[in-house]
């Protein structure tokens, strides 16, 4: 686990090197292995933190070429916060909640009816197409507020769940196997919008974010006990495998 937070440092710190000119606009970055051994980490964090830097501009990663240093835009060289996946769970239902209560008494019939061709969208097979359906759902909920920063509070959020590797490997794990609920709770959401019932709309969101953290307790549950049984399982083998051959 503190492998995994020490990409928000390493990205911390790539980034104050590529200002100080260390690596200059338009350079190339050194290779993983090159700057693992010079941060003391593994390949794997070196690759969060690049990711990291690419959601905010300050790097390029091209396949088969490398990575590349890109001009500083401004006001975009705030790394995103290191949460975790239920931390942003919360934030996500005290924000949308509230949001979906104020957008069932502005939101409009053409709103509505993108918010039933996005719930269509998000039973789609490829996992691609239904999170940028799920995204943009919630996004629709937000300008229906019509409040401008909700909007901007709930795109930074949905930023972090797909930006932070961590978080993002969550939310997937999660989907994968619990696709079902989905189209069932976003109809929900849409029904109480359509309803313009404030109360009903604020509790279905709420609803759906309480059964998401659900979810995810569970799957980190499973993967805990998962662990657990893989070193078990490479313990048996290490010690009781030689004590059967003497």
């Amino acid at each position: 686990m503190v492998e995994k937070r020490l990409f928000h440092s390493v990205a911390e710190q790539i980034s104050g090197l590529i200002k100080d000119g260390v690596f200059p606009t338009g350079t190339r970055l050194p290779g993983e292995r090159e700057l693992a051994e010079r941060f003391g980490v593994s390949r794997v964090t070196i690759r969060e933190a690049e990711i990291a830097l690419q959601a905010i501009g300050r790097i390029e990663i091209k396949t088969g070429s490398g990575v590349y240093v890109c001009e500083e835009q401004p006001g975009n060289d705030a790394l995103l916060p290191e949460v975790s996946a239920f931390e942003l769970t919360e934030a996500r239902s005290l924000f949308e909640s509230e949001a979906a209560a104020l957008a069932a008494r502005n939101i409009s019939d053409e709103q509505l009816l993108k918010l039933e061709e996005l719930i269509d969208q998000m039973a789609s097979p490829d996992e691609a197409i239904s999170t940028d359906a799920d995204q943009q759902f919630h996004v629709l909920i937000a300008k229906a507020s019509g409040n401008a920063a909700i909007v901007y509070t709930i795109e930074s959020l949905w930023r972090m769940r797909e930006e932070l590797p961590d978080v993002k490997a969550t939310y997937e794990s999660v989907c994968e196997t619990d696709a079902s609920y989905r189209a069932k709770e976003h109809q929900e959401i849409c029904d109480a919008l359509l309803a313009r019932d404030s109360d009903a709309a604020r509790n279905a969101m709420r609803e759906h974010f309480n059964r998401l953290i659900e979810a995810m307790l569970d799957a980190t549950e499973k993967q805990a006990l998962a662990e657990v049984h893989q070193r078990a399982s490479e313990s048996r083998q290490r010690f009781l495998t030689p004590a059967k051959l003497n």
